[in-house]
């Protein structure tokens, strides 16, 4: 992984091979060809972690029907990420950053410097970030925001 930096609309979105609630390593590469909507979150089963994620899978649908997939990630081990995607029936993939070197990677901050900072990356096919939305209190927001600039790119 790179060092932290600040990356902007029109950067190269960094690859990055975690593993997912199965413990099967998932890079960024995998989706080539494919948009994709990286959330980045403080902790699984949090409250507004678990409403964020709930938006996500309730408007599950709309991302697949323009032809787009949702990944989660925050450093939450796979172990919890399989509990909290099963207790909520999410359909898209969490992945374990648990030394949160992707997430320093990408920039996401903490909030007041203690808590993981909330952000939504929308990447194109080609790999190149064509949105990025950070709000810690507006969980929900990322959902609408990511479909938004999706039926845009489309």
């Amino acid at each position: 992984m790179t060092a932290s930096k600040t990356l902007n609309v029109g950067d190269k979105a960094p690859d990055f091979h975690l593993p997912d609630a199965e413990g099967r390593m998932i890079s960024l590469s995998d989706y080539r060809g494919v948009p994709v909507v990286v959330y980045f979150y403080p902790k699984d089963d949090t409250p507004g972690c678990t409403a964020e994620a709930c938006a996500f899978r309730d408007q599950y649908e709309d991302f697949k029907q323009v032809g787009a997939e949702v990944i989660g990630i925050s450093s939450d081990a796979p172990d919890r990420h399989a509990r909290f995607a099963g207790k909520h029936r999410l359909p898209f993939v969490l992945l374990s950053d648990q030394d949160g070197a992707v997430r320093k990677a990408y920039g996401v901050a903490a909030t007041f410097g203690i808590l993981p900072g909330r952000v939504t990356f929308v990447i194109d096919r080609d790999g190149v970030i064509g949105h990025i939305f950070s709000s810690q209190f507006r969980a929900t927001r990322h959902v609408s925001e990511a479909i938004d600039v999706l039926g845009r790119l489309a």
